[in-house]
Order: C-alpha cells, then sequence, then structure tokens
C-alpha cells in the first residue's frame, strides 16, 4: 500500500504540475494565442489566427513507406497500443518515455519479442518527453499519459515538427484546446484525438447508412461514456494512482469523446455542419462515497480524506448550427451496464446500439425494431471487410483499436489526409470545461468555440 501511495503522490505532483502550466498558459509560444480567453465566461472567445498559420483541414501526410512512432506513458494503455503497432507491417517503434523506468523496460521488451531493434528509452523525470520529441528518427508521437500532459506532450511534439495524437480527452481546458490548434496550424503537423469508437464496427456501418440516405435527414443522436469504473478508480495502482483526482475537482462530462466522436461523423461535424452551444447539469454525487464505505475499511487511509464533487450521473444536450440536438451524457460511478448509447435518428429511421437495433420505416414489421445483421452484407465498412478478422484476433476493444491504428498507418504511408484533425479533436473535448462551467451556471448555455474559424462549411478534402 505504502508504495502504491508514494507513486500516486508522485504522480500528483506531476498532475499538478500539467495543470498548473495548462491554467497560466506557461506552456510557451504556443499558448500565447490562447490567453485571450477568460474560459467561465467567455467560452465563445476566438483568438485570431497567426498570421504564419494557416488551416489543417484536408492536410495530407507526408508519403513514407515505414512509420516511425514515439509512445509517451507505457502504462496499461501504452502498452495495448504497442500491441496494435506491432502486429502491423511498416511500422518502427523508436523511442518510449514514462516516469517508471520499469513500466518502460516491458515496453521494450515487447519490442525485442516482436524481432524489433530496442527502442531508445526515456525515463529521465516528467519532462524527458521533450528531449524524445526532438529524435530524427520519429514520424508520429502518441501519448498515453494522464490526462492533465496530454496537452504538455502534444505541444512540445509540435513544436519539434512532429505529428502526435493523443488518448482521450485531447485537452482539459479551453486554452489546452485553441493552444493546439494553434500549434498544430502554426507548425503544419497533424494533431489527433485517436478516438477508436470511431472505427468501432457498428459505428462504421452506421455511419454508411447515414451517409447513404437510409435514415433519411438526421435530426437527433445520443453518445455516452456509462462504465462502472468505480474498481478501477479505487485501485492503488495503474490509473486508480491519478484517475480519481478529477472527481475531486471537475463538477461535468469527464469523458465525452468516446460517444461524441462517432456522433459527430455520422452529423458531418466540420463539414457543413458544427456544434453551436450546449446546456448541462449533473446528478449529486453519491456513487463513489458509497464505494469507498464499502470497500476502504481502513479509516487512516488517505482516500478517506477525499471529496467527491462529480455528479454521478452528468446529462448535456448540444444543438448544432443546422438545428440537430445531441444527448450526451457521462457516468462512470453507478452499477449500471456499460453503453455508449450511439443512437442516431433520421426522417425515415432510427438506429440504437446496446443492443444494436434499427428500425427504416417501410422495410420489416411497422413500430418494431430489426437487427442490423440485414444491413451488413450492404453497409459493411471496407476496412472492416478487408481487416476485421486480423483486427478481431490481434485487436483490443473487439478489434477497433487495431482498425484505427491499422488506418492511421495508411494514411501516414500512402500520403493521405487523416480521417479526423485537431478541430475535430478539440471540438469533441471541448464538453468536458463547457459542461464544467454550465453547471456551475445553473444549466446557462455555452457556446462552442469555432475552433476551424469558419471552415466548417465547406466539405472536407
Amino acid at each position: 500500500m505504502s508504495d502504491a501511495l508514494d507513486r500516486r503522490s508522485l504522480l500528483k505532483q506531476a498532475l499538478l504540475a500539467g495543470a498548473g502550466l495548462s491554467a497560466l498558459g506557461a506552456l510557451g509560444p504556443d499558448a500565447v494565442l490562447a490567453e485571450s480567453i477568460d474560459a467561465a465566461d467567455r467560452p465563445e472567445a476566438e483568438p485570431p489566427r497567426a498570421a504564419n498559420a494557416r488551416t489543417m483541414r484536408g492536410v495530407p501526410f507526408e508519403r513514407r513507406e515505414t512509420v516511425r512512432f514515439a509512445i509517451v506513458g507505457t502504462g496499461l494503455r501504452g502498452r495495448s497500443i504497442f500491441s496494435e503497432l506491432l502486429a502491423i507491417d511498416n511500422v518502427r517503434i523508436t523511442a518510449v518515455a514514462d516516469i517508471a523506468p520499469e513500466k518502460a523496460a516491458r515496453a521494450v521488451k515487447m519490442c525485442t519479442d516482436a524481432g524489433q531493434p530496442a527502442p531508445a528509452v526515456y525515463t529521465n523525470g516528467e519532462r524527458d518527453f521533450e528531449q524524445l520529441v526532438q529524435r530524427d528518427d520519429v514520424d508520429f508521437v502518441y501519448t498515453a499519459t494522464p490526462w492533465d500532459w496530454h496537452t504538455p506532450v502534444m505541444l512540445a511534439a509540435l513544436r519539434a515538427g512532429k505529428h502526435c495524437g493523443t488518448e482521450c480527452p485531447t485537452g482539459i481546458t479551453l486554452r489546452d484546446l485553441w493552444a493546439l490548434v494553434d500549434a498544430s496550424e502554426r507548425s503544419r503537423r497533424h494533431c489527433l484525438q485517436l478516438e477508436n469508437c470511431n472505427y468501432g464496427y457498428n459505428e462504421m456501418l452506421v455511419n454508411r447508412l447515414v451517409h447513404d440516405g437510409v435514415l433519411g435527414e438526421i435530426q437527433h443522436g445520443a453518445a455516452a461514456y456509462i462504465h462502472d469504473l468505480r474498481q478501477i478508480l479505487f485501485e492503488t495502482r495503474d490509473e486508480g494512482l491519478w484517475r480519481r483526482d478529477y472527481h475531486t475537482t471537475i463538477n461535468g462530462n469527464l469523458y465525452p469523446t468516446h460517444g461524441l466522436g462517432p456522433v459527430a461523423w455520422y452529423m458531418d461535424i466540420h463539414n457543413g455542419d458544427r456544434f453551436d452551444y450546449l446546456v448541462s447539469m449533473s446528478t449529486n454525487e453519491a456513487g463513489l462515497t458509497l464505494y469507498r464505505e464499502a470497500t476502504v475499511t481502513d479509516r487512516t487511509d488517505p482516500r478517506w480524506r477525499e471529496r467527491y464533487v462529480t455528479g454521478d450521473l452528468n446529462t448535456s444536450l448540444i444543438r448544432t448550427v443546422k438545428g440537430r440536438t445531441i444527448l450526451l451524457q457521462h457516468d462512470v460511478s453507478s452499477p449500471r451496464p456499460y453503453s455508449r448509447l450511439n443512437h442516431v435518428s433520421g426522417t425515415k429511421g432510427t438506429f440504437e446500439d446496446y443492443p444494436a437495433r434499427i428500425y427504416v420505416e417501410g422495410r420489416g414489421q411497422s413500430h418494431r425494431w430489426a437487427s442490423l445483421d440485414a444491413y451488413k452484407a450492404t453497409h459493411e465498412h471496407p476496412l472492416w471487410t478487408n481487416i476485421g478478422e486480423l483486427a478481431r484476433r490481434k485487436g483490443g476493444h473487439g478489434g477497433m483499436d487495431f482498425v484505427m491504428m491499422w488506418r492511421l498507418v495508411q494514411c501516414l504511408r500512402e500520403g493521405l489526409a487523416p480521417d479526423f484533425d485537431v478541430y475535430d479533436a478539440a471540438a469533441w473535448s471541448a464538453p468536458l470545461p463547457l459542461s464544467q462551467i454550465s453547471g456551475a451556471k445553473r444549466s446557462k448555455p455555452m457556446r462552442f468555440p469555432d475552433f476551424t474559424r469558419g471552415s466548417w462549411e465547406g466539405a472536407r478534402v
């Protein structure tokens, strides 16, 4: 217990350092433009685009034969991404960074066991990734660190001229998100939210149904992260060392992107529409407090000094500029079966997930749900048709992780534009701060920043 808590103390200091940098805008020149934003009172404020910056919409990667990755953060999620990348041809992992040398060593062994040369290792303190990103043998920097470090790692990568991607969320504050947009535009390098749920089998199939007009004109969607994480949050290792801390500081939607990313694709966000405003409210907090009472029997345990402020269920409503609506929810503190909702409805029909079912007017029995199976032959996404068997065998989360990384490598090797960009990354994570602000202001509507600065109206190139 003592070793784990000491480790947690170290991580918390690192988190506070990262949070302080973000809040004070001390991340260097890339954050300067974002400093004009008062996130509490003017979340819609937009810093001007720098004179030497240009949009990253539709910008292709440079073509390369082999893609060289550096991984920052080699814990559970970082090593999961290692597994995906090591199963893809023409990929090299050239460098890793972690504040825990033993975790970095496990990642190195994964590489050598797979027949790759041992990657360079950076374990000299919490900011050693700043040395890693300077390497000449890195094309893409992937961060799987605790959340507060996502923005600092990617800003460092962009300053060094490297493409980068992150686990969710992209950033914690609106300043973080604007800083990444500005840095990506200035460096001409991509900064991506690598959202695996966009590559789920159902999500990709339904996206094709939507864009083939099967459901008619889309009017509404629902997205969520409903996942009972109480046991994980109270562990004295891995995510339990840092993730519970956010429940002591933020009352809002802590993790919006898993459900929202796919619905944003259904609705062509930044491809003719964008998020306009959000209203949000949370229930009382009870789940984590009750779980602690039931499981942490030692009242001298430091976890008994924590006060949890995140409501068990946060519910937000988003309206788009075109008048579509989205229900967005977050609940990791209740005894509920897993769900991302993954719902979309239009003028001709509706799809709902968990379990997957579809209703299309004029097809099947009236007022009765039908199986999605009938549409698999006509609307299965080609990525799943071509690599689905390999993905299910090699990849995590039912294969979606492998499909995501395979597609990223394909774009990097063939010189294609990525499927999403820094503007998507910013918009999908923006409900985290916006829900917190709205809830604190009695569900006052909060306008989404237009991270594209007007270019959302045109089709993606």
